[in-house]
């Protein structure tokens, strides 16, 4: 058995122990694309549409949400504050190009990293760059749009590294409702095989007109990260992992959009990633 599957094989293991059985009447935040096959890559999204019946369209316009608004508080004393900017770029997605830079902090890290060598490179999901040549030409940012006959059902963003073309992310992104709120949150799901990643997060306002998303809930049903397992009875467990996510786009000073992208472990720091983002020359 390689070590890949070994190390992934565990991970089911303890996720079908420990992981709580999701009925998704009661959670319905959590239902999103599994995958059946070991690897996910870009050639998921085509095999989902073809699952689902579904047009896929490679937009040059599209957006991870098509209203941002609605992940917004409008009670916030800063509503008025915020920058349009930021609204463009997530309702306008593929027309930003991206540089990236990443920066590790031990010991977590040294976990981490293994774990991305020897299971999500082959996965090609969730392939963070592990050094910061990896990125220095750039990151690729491309929006997949899968429709019905009627609306988009999935805002897709693939992401690889310029240089060795490898996978980085490939995410579906979303905005949902929890039941205690009045406004929606942001939903973000990395597929794995027989499982996913979700992330939930909510969209912090900022006097200075830049926003804030956070995944760093401490209960089951709120913002953080899930880790679900679809077992052989076809059973859905879910745990909630102590990763939090603090996600903050701003302006700088000369006017260029940007992203500080923190990871922690409980309370640990233990990446992160910084991203520019300008608009492509069509």
């Amino acid at each position: 058995m390689k070590i890949s599957n070994f190390i992934q094989a565990n991970i089911r293991v303890w996720l079908n122990l420990t992981g709580r059985t999701i009925d998704f009447e009661k959670y319905p935040f959590l239902e999103g694309p599994i995958a059946t096959s070991d690897t996910i890559g870009e050639t998921f999204y085509q095999r989902l549409a073809e699952q689902e019946k579904l047009s896929v369209n490679h937009t040059n316009e599209g957006g991870l949400l098509q209203e941002f608004h609605k992940v917004i508080d409008t009670t916030s004393p800063h509503i008025e504050k915020l920058d349009p900017t930021i609204t463009t770029f997530y309702e306008h997605t593929a027309t930003y190009k991206m540089e990236v830079w990443n920066q590790w902090k031990a010991p977590i890290s040294w976990f981490a990293k293994l774990l991305i060598s020897l299971v999500s490179v082959e996965m090609k999901q969730l392939n963070i760059p592990t050094n910061a040549l990896e990125t220095s030409y750039g990151m690729s940012s491309d929006i997949i749009q899968l429709s019905d006959a009627t609306n988009v059902k999935y805002a897709c963003w693939l992401r690889k590294s310029v240089k060795s073309n490898k996978i980085v992310y490939a995410g579906f992104y979303s905005s949902v409702l929890l039941k205690e709120n009045t406004h929606e949150y942001v939903k973000v799901v990395f597929p794995l095989p027989k499982g996913n990643v979700t992330v939930i997060l909510k969209v912090l306002l900022l006097e200075d007109g830049s926003v804030k998303l956070v995944s760093d809930g401490k209960r089951f049903g709120g913002t953080g990260y899930y880790r679900l397992h679809q077992n052989k009875k076809g059973i859905l467990k879910a745990r909630m992992i102590p990763i939090k996510e603090i996600i903050h786009v701003f302006k700088d000073k000369e006017g260029v959009l940007r992203t500080d992208h923190f990871f922690k472990w409980w309370k640990f720091q233990f990446l992160q990633l910084h991203y520019k983002m300008t608009k492509k020359v069509m």
